[in-house]
């Protein structure tokens, strides 16, 4: 696997969610009518979309390390996705600050699975990202089953967009259903690869009681508060961030469309006990990721 460079000392947080959302020749990760809708949702327009090694010079001011993706939903979209590798060796020229993880349509079946393995074996990327409703999947359905046992046997997580999407969010019907993004779907996951690290992404809104639930009850299920600015989070996230899921939540922004620094910002205000705060914001993900 790659060494990553990280001084962990040195880090303020670790941003686990963040998106290159154009390729070295300009290719989109979606097509301009999905981020569009996007661009809309978050309110973030004429955010541009910045190359990794943009990404790299903006975490490395800010003294974080942030994990890097892209979706891969070629088969619900048509759209070719930006490639995994080339994301992954732009990370490795970063490794300070970059963390490499890959998007794998699971509807590729064995083609998808030996990609996950060399991905991981040669090209150091550190865990797999899944957007259920942009790739048109259930999580608990079979055709994704031999790509989670490939990732449970790497020892690298997956993270499960969970929630309401704002990709496509006003195009009328869009072809994005938002039921695949429950997190009860993935509670299945969970325990059919009990030894699977899985990560909740988002505060997952309209699910947030099952997002909680799923996350306390099964030992390696985690939630990322991406997506979303602090202020926002609903106070039940709040609480139990707090307590009984302390060392189970991770800081992430979901930048470029919320920056670390608005994040962090409004994180602030947060009413977060003192202890938890740097659990939340570098040392769950940093155990998490075996850094």
């Amino acid at each position: 696997m790659g060494d990553l460079a990280l001084d962990l000392d040195q880090l303020t947080a670790i941003d686990m969610h963040t998106h290159a959302e154009v390729s070295k020749d300009g290719h989109g990760a979606l097509s301009p009518e999905l981020l569009g809708a996007s661009a809309e949702y978050f309110k973030a327009h004429g955010h541009r979309q910045p190359t990794i090694e943009e990404m790299a010079g903006h975490y490395r001011e800010r003294r974080m390390a942030a994990v890097v993706f892209t979706i891969d939903a070629e088969h619900a979209t048509g759209h070719p996705r930006i490639s995994n590798e080339e994301i992954a060796e732009s990370c490795a020229a970063h490794p300070d600050v970059l963390i490499p993880f890959a998007g794998i349509d699971p509807h590729k079946g064995r083609a998808g699975v030996r990609e996950a393995r060399r991905l991981v074996e040669e090209y150091g990327v550190r865990g797999f990202k899944f957007h259920p409703s942009i790739q048109a999947f259930s999580p608990n359905d079979r055709l994704a089953y031999p790509l989670y046992e490939a990732i449970e046997e790497l020892g690298v997580p997956a993270l499960f967009h969970t929630g309401q999407t704002g990709i496509g969010a006003g195009v009328p019907g869009g072809g994005i259903r938002l039921k695949y993004s429950n997190p009860m779907l993935v509670d299945d996951v969970a325990v059919d690869f009990p030894q699977l690290r899985i990560i909740l992404a988002h505060p997952s809104f309209p699910w947030q009681d099952e997002a909680l639930a799923v996350a306390t009850h099964k030992p390696y299920v985690y939630i990322d508060l991406s997506g979303w600015s602090p202020k926002y989070f609903p106070p039940q996230l709040v609480r139990y961030a707090n307590t009984l899921l302390k060392d189970k939540v991770l800081f992430g922004s979901d930048y470029p469309v919320i920056t670390p620094d608005r994040w962090l910002a409004d994180f602030e205000k947060l009413d977060i006990k003192p202890e938890v705060r740097p659990k939340i914001l570098k040392e769950n993900a940093a155990r998490l990721l075996g850094l």
